[in-house]
């Protein structure tokens, strides 16, 4: 069971992996958050998880009503058996609301990566990366491909990424109380630029586990294995999104029906009530099955199969949000039985094969296990199995049992191949010569189909939105997925962002590692990497990205006489929406209290109609775009007043932060304040706030 949200009714200690504890543990200064040892859903060898904890529902207690959010677009209508996805979009997306459908655009994936050399990024940034690659389609606008080169080139800062490698160092050492891995391999891009592609720590150093003194029992030294570029490991639920993109295939192919019951491909499948489960419901874990059954303990496949056609869902299909390895053993049945191929083959022929990700399969051959990380000593409490020391073969247990090629956990591959994927997902669904999905397609990825589930935002196999272990990186259409060996990916259309941390963090037990905390610490820099320009001038105001915070930003005591006072500037924020904020207060006293403002969207064509912000404050995304602002000031006319921004967070995760640049007051035709004059500039009060060039 590698869901790594799985709690483990069994007690086999199966972890959340920091998805029911929205905290990031680990050393002081790796921007982690809170200690790991806080944390709820953190892995507990032999201990007792109940199997609803899974479903993210903890992790923000639902709060992640963020009215700015974009993402909300949802591609799932029934289409003509055949009839491909070109029909079922109808030139735009189809949104499910409450069961009603509507069509609304989905924004391109691939906009970012097509934005071509020179272009200004998402945020603001200029892009500065030089060329783009080999592999265009005649006509077709650029698609880059993976090539080494510097941050610079890459549009990138080299201090964050410098700064992502100290902090996931810091992880090899206690945090708290043990290493979160053994070691990890880091790779960070932009672009077709992969500007940081480092190991650190090793690949193999346990040779077992001493339950009696929580200690690892090391390799002689002369027998542990370094971390490197090219180690292999052990992908866990990654796996699901290769299970996904292969189901989308059959999609874009006619074969398979988004909106088909999964008893109409495989009738078996209908036992226990499941008959109005549909290959939607799978993909977005929205069934009703349980986290995780023990398919492993009926030795035959027949046996495994049965203990599915009568698992009774726990919820009825679309009522509620669960994520369940189950979901992704039942596609591959249904994927098998559509072609005929095993998955494996169907992975080779499908995907890798023709993306040239040669690193990467199910069941590596024995050549290739010096090259592979290790991870758990598995034995019983904690393990479903006794099997020593896993190294070379799938950690899951049910993957174990289907003989290591199951959909929902079995995949192994390196950095950089999971690039290669990444690229070719923010490509539009091309790598070089080969295309493996259509436009469309890809659009389905990173569109949200559970708009119904605030704070489990899904597209079709990759998770959206998650702050929890995409940390800044997070936007309505960043996509991802996590793996309990220790494994993530994530992808920012919006920026053309792509970050892989590979981590062997159950080697050697499970319990050693709580939380997301490296994961997260790693998303926060590769997002700072990515430059914010300032809207006019040489520098903005930032409000940095510390959590647990509280930054001001202050103006002095201004006298305003006229009814036509206002406050203007320009505003960019990206904040966990509902839990972090930027609040603009004004104070004729010792009180401070809220100033409505207007913001403004610039966009092509018409003029965008102002966005309110009655209670004087914004929370989440903003499309990491520059609006303008206004504020009406004529409540303080006649009295001296001082205005403030005000950045709060709280002690778990934080978004890329906030930015103020070309702060003006006026009062009527009198201009009493401007940021832009240095003798006004030099008596802003700064708390917390910096003045920044990126």
């Amino acid at each position: 069971m590698t869901g790594d949200t799985h709690g483990d009714t069994r007690g086999n200690g199966r972890a959340a992996d920091g998805r029911g504890a929205r905290g990031g543990g680990g050393p002081a200064g790796s921007g982690g958050g809170s200690p790991s040892g806080s944390h709820a859903a953190g892995s507990q060898a032999g201990g007792s998880h109940t199997v609803g904890a899974q479903a993210d529902g903890s992790r923000t207690g639902g709060s992640r009503a963020d009215g700015s959010r974009t993402g909300g677009s949802q591609a799932g209508g029934s289409r003509a058996a055949g009839s491909g996805i070109a029909r079922r979009r109808l030139g735009g997306g189809i949104l499910a609301l409450g069961g009603a459908l509507a069509l609304t655009p989905i924004p391109l994936a691939a906009a970012a990566a097509r934005s071509g050399p020179g272009a200004g990024t998402a945020d603001g940034a200029a892009d500065t990366r030089a060329g783009a690659g080999a592999g265009m389609e005649s006509g077709a606008a650029r698609r880059p491909t993976l090539r080494r080169g510097s941050a610079a080139r890459a549009g990138l800062l080299q201090g964050p990424l410098d700064q992502l490698v100290r902090d996931a160092e810091a992880y090899l050492a206690d945090s708290p109380k043990h290493p979160w891995y053994a070691g990890a391999v880091l790779l960070a891009g932009r672009g077709g630029t992969v500007a940081l592609h480092r190991p650190i720590g090793k690949a193999v150093r346990y040779s077992a586990y001493d339950e009696k003194t929580d200690t690892g029992v090391e390799f002689p030294a002369d027998q542990q294995i370094a971390m490197a570029e090219d180690t292999v490991f052990d992908l866990a639920s990654i796996s699901k999104l290769f299970t996904s993109l292969l189901a989308v295939q059959q999609i874009e192919r006619g074969r398979l029906e988004l909106e088909a019951t999964v008893a109409s491909y495989l009738p078996d499948f209908a036992g226990g009530g499941k008959q109005d489960i549909t290959v939607r419901h799978l993909l977005t874990h929205t069934s009703g099955f349980r986290a995780w059954i023990p398919l492993y303990e009926e030795p035959t496949r027949e046996g495994k199969l049965r203990m599915l056609w009568e698992e009774v869902p726990a919820s009825t299909p679309g009522s509620a949000y669960l994520y369940s390895d189950l979901n992704l053993i039942s596609l591959q049945l249904i994927l098998e039985h559509l072609t005929g191929r095993p998955l494996d083959a169907l992975l080779r022929e499908e995907i890798t094969g023709p993306l040239g990700m040669h690193r990467t399969r199910y069941n590596p051959p024995a050549s290739w296990k010096p090259k592979i990380a290790a991870t758990e000593d598995a034995r019983l409490p904690w393990s479903g199995l006794d099997r020593g020391l896993v190294w070379g073969e799938v950690h899951d247990e049910n993957a174990f049992g289907f003989g290591g090629v199951a959909g929902h956990a079995g995949v192994f591959s390196c950095a950089w191949d999971l690039a290669v994927l990444a690229r070719t997902l923010l490509n539009g669904g091309v790598y070089g010569r080969s295309r493996i999905l259509s436009e469309d397609s890809v659009d389905l990825l990173f569109t949200d189909f559970n708009t119904a589930f605030p704070g489990d935002e899904h597209g079709l196999g990759f998770e959206l939105y998650q702050h929890w272990y995409m940390g800044a990186m997070a936007t309505p259409r960043s996509a991802g997925h996590t793996g309990f060996t220790g494994t993530s990916l994530v992808l920012d259309p919006s920026t053309d962002t792509f970050l892989i941390v590979l981590g062997n963090s159950v080697h050697p037990v499970r319990s050693w590692r709580s939380g997301s905390a490296p994961r997260v610490a790693a998303a926060n820099q590769l997002a700072r990497a990515v430059p914010v320009r300032p809207e006019r001038g040489r520098t903005a105001w930032f409000s940095g990205m510390a959590s647990a915070s509280t930054a001001t930003l202050t103006l002095p005591a201004l006298r305003l006489d006229s009814e036509r006072a206002r406050l203007e500037c320009a505003l960019w924020w990206d904040t966990e929406p509902a839990s972090d904020g930027l609040f603009l207060e004004a104070s004729a006293g010792q009180d401070w209290q809220p100033v409505p403002f207007t913001t403004v969207r610039p966009g092509p064509g018409h003029r965008p109609d102002p966005q309110p912000h009655p209670a004087g404050s914004v929370s989440g995304w903003s499309g990491r775009v520059w609006h303008r602002l206004e504020a009406d000031l004529t409540a303080w006319r006649g009295r001296d007043v001082r205005l403030r921004w005000r950045y709060t967070t709280d002690q778990l995760y934080v978004g890329r932060g906030a930015y103020v640049d070309g702060l003006r007051v006026r009062d009527g035709v009198r201009t009493v304040f401007d940021a832009e004059r240095p003798r006004d500039a030099g008596r802003i009060d700064a708390t917390g706030w910096t003045a920044s060039t990126d």
